[in-house]
Formats: C-alpha cells, structure tokens, sequence
C-alpha cells in the first residue's frame, strides 16, 4: 500500500538533500580561459602571497631608516649616610640626544628605498614566472584533452569500420578474419583513450593547485587553441626585454643599493655627537672651627660626547660595501647577457615551431583527410582489403598527434618567449602593456 507524502515533507527532504551534500546541487562549474586562468593564479598561489608579505618587511626598513635616535635619561642619587656623612648628598636628572653626522639618516633611507624596490620586483618576477608555469600546465593540459579527443576520433572510425565490415561479410565478400581484425583495432582504440583519460587528470589537479583553488572547487577550462601571431617585430625582443624583465630591475636595484650602501659606510667613518643638559641638586656639610656650616647647590650642566675615530674608521664597512656593489654590478652585467642569449634560443624554438605547424596545417592535415576518405570509399567499393585501411587510420592519427604536439609546442614556446621578454606580446600588440 502506497502513501502520499506531504509537499511540506518533500521540500524538507529536498532541503535536507542539499544541506548533506553540501550545496553543489545547484553549483555551477566555471570555465576559465587562459587569461582567466593567469589572473586567478596571480590572485590565489599562495607561495605569491607569501612573498607579497615580504613588502611589509621592506616598509618597516624604511620606516625605521628615517626614525631619529631615541634620546636617554639619566638619574643618579649620591649620600653619605652610608659614610659617616649622613648631612651630604646629591641628586641629579639628565637629558641626552644623539645627532647624526654625515647625513647619515638621508643616506640609510636611500638604502630601505633601494631594497624596497628590490623586494617590489622580486615579486613581479615570481608572477611573471608563475604565469609561465601556468601557460604551460595550460597547454599540457590542452594537449592532453585534445588527444582525448583524438582517441574518440580512433574509436570512431574503428567502430566504422567494423559496421563495413560486418555489413561485407554478411554479403559474402569478405572473410571472417577482416571482422577480427576490425575488432582487435578498435579495442586498441579504446585502450588509446584510456591512456589519455589517465594523463589528463593528474594535468588537471597541477593546473588547479597552481590556480590555489579550494578543494572542491570546481573549475573547467576552456583549451580552444588560439594561435594568435607574435605581433612584435624580432628585432624589439632583446630591447623590450632590458626595459621589462622584472629580474633585470631587481638586479639594478640591487646595485643601486649596494651605491647607497658605499655612500652610508663612508659616512659611518664620522662620528655621532651626543648632547647632554642635566641638573644636580647638592647637600654639603663644611667644617668651620667647632661647628658646621651645611650648604645647598643647584647645578646645571651640559655634556658633549665625541668618540674619536683613532683606531676604528669603518674600514671594514666601507670595503664590505664596495665588494657588494661590485658583486651586484657583476650579477647585472651577466643577467643582460644571458638574457640577450636567452631571447635569442626561445625566438629560434618559436620559429621552428611555428613552421612546423603551418607545415601540418597547409600541407599535410588536408591531404590526409583526402586519403583516408578514398581508402575507406575503396574498400566500401572492394577496391582495397582491410589492411590499407588500418595502415591509412593508424597513418590518420599519428599524423594528427604529431599536429596536435606541435600546436602545444607552439604554443608553449610563445610563452617562455613572453616569459623571457617580460611582456605579454597580445596586451602589448593591443596597447595593454606600455
């Protein structure tokens, strides 16, 4: 016997439903472009927003650089009760200041400026190889699904095959033997997918972590293929390049500092002067003949401390200094050189890259279809046996591979090109980035 349940019960249910499973009846999946993806990981990694921490570590430099020295008070007590002067005493309070020399105080700011800077284009560099390395899991990852796709494709034209096959023995024009080995390919097909389905997901995961998504968060991306041209002439690279690269600008501003830092060491070799004004308040007790005369004095003293410089000049500073702005001096010199380097390998692998698919694209890709189109006309017809078509299939979807590989590596090499320049080529080509 059946019973009705209330329509309050059932929205109680359905709600409970919901809650249990946490929400995600009605949760959308968001697809993400590469843009979109790039964006998101700049937001979210979280080795970034660690490093963007360090930025309050530079402004705290910079707030204690330009901080004057904290004055000092002094108090003192002195009596004679302890002495068998129990009528003497003195008591006294006293203020004292320490004034740099040198421009000291300019010159240490200068310096947290110039490291300030350099923790600024730290992090800039780490985005720009975040970016990188998420342009890349996005092309692998592209890849991955696209053979996905490819393997469908195998499955497909397998199971074709097989139908033809079955339809032509049942008519008596072929053996049994062409029906096997019509199933022995598309099982091998099917295993094809598998191994694809099998590297897309771990892919998948190192993308999402990149991204520093939330666990259960569900993200999918768009990896449509977007060949946009380079839109920079070659002869601009290196140029862009010495005026972009975050790295080179952390390097100038090493150097800069390291001259800031020469400049303060030189001015340690001067001595501070500390300034001193106190008051003491004494209580003595002079002997006159027979009798004592007791006494009060106020006094008011100023205080002027200079160490000399007779055996420590900072020597050693002023060459620890030196030895560190020509080691950043060295490092940046090296770094524009191997930059230039740099350039000059990724353009070679872009352009190479480049061909190699529009070899695949022009030449090769439309003449494939052409053919396996006519063998599987041929056979259809009995023009061909079997194995023709299989040897024109496998050739099909090699050859597709070897495309697909090379619209990856296109793709990946234009970002390591972007990567090595400092500049994304389409914000630039668009006016996005000056």
């Amino acid at each position: 016997m059946k019973r009705a349940v209330p329509m309050p019960g059932v929205l109680l249910l359905l709600l409970a439903a919901i809650c249990v499973s946490g929400g995600n009846a009605f949760a959308e999946t968001r697809t993400l472009t590469l843009s979109q993806a790039v964006e998101c990981a700049l937001a979210n990694n979280g080795e970034l927003k660690a490093l963007r921490a360090e930025k309050e570590v530079a402004r705290a430099g910079l707030e204690r650089a330009v901080l004057f020295p904290n004055p000092t008070l002094e108090l003192s007590g002195d009596t004679g009760a302890l002495t068998g002067s129990s009528g003497e005493g003195a008591v006294s309070i006293g203020l004292s200041q320490e004034f740099l020399t040198g421009g000291k105080r300019a010159k240490r700011r200068s310096v947290a400026e110039r490291e300030a800077e350099a923790v600024h284009q730290r992090i800039a560099d780490r985005e720009r190889l975040l970016t990188l390395e998420v342009k890349s899991a996005f092309f692998e990852l592209m890849l991955a699904q696209k053979r996905r796709e490819l393997a469908q494709r195998a499955m497909d034209l397998n199971g074709k095959l097989l139908e033809i096959t079955r339809e032509r023995l049942a008519a008596g024009d072929i053996p049994e033997m062409e029906v096997n080995l019509a199933r022995v390919e598309l099982a091998r097909s099917e295993g094809r997918k598998i191994e694809a389905e099998r590297g897309h997901y771990p892919l998948l995961a190192r993308l999402r972590m990149l991204l520093g998504l939330a666990v259960g968060e569900d993200v999918d991306f768009d990896v449509t293929p977007d060949r946009k041209p380079l839109g920079i002439a070659p002869g601009e690279l290196t140029r862009l390049a010495l005026e972009k690269r975050p790295d080179l600008k952390n390097l100038e501003a090493a150097r800069a500092k390291g001259e800031a830092e020469v400049e303060l060491a030189e001015a340690e070799r001067l001595p501070n002067v500390v300034l001193g004004l106190g008051y003491t308040h004494e209580r003595r007790v002079d002997a006159t003949g027979v009798a004592e005369e007791k006494s009060r004095d106020n006094l008011l003293g100023v205080r002027i401390s200079i160490p000399l410089p007779v055996f420590d000049r900072n020597q050693a500073g002023i060459r620890e200094a030196r030895a560190g702005k020509q080691g950043a001096e060295n490092r940046l010199e090296f770094a524009r050189v191997s930059v230039a380097r740099e350039i000059e390998g990724d353009y070679a692998r872009f352009a190479m890259a480049d061909k190699a698919l529009d070899l695949y694209a022009t030449g090769i890709l439309p003449q494939l279809e052409e053919n396996l189109q006519l063998v599987q006309e041929a056979y259809q017809l009995g023009e061909v046996g079997i194995l023709a078509v299989i040897e024109e299939q496998k050739k099909y979807i090699e050859v597709n591979d070897g495309y697909l590989a090379a619209l990856a590596d296109r793709q990946t090499a234009l970002a390591r090109l972007e990567a090595s320049v400092g500049v994304d080529f389409q914000n630039k080509t668009s006016g996005g980035a000056q």
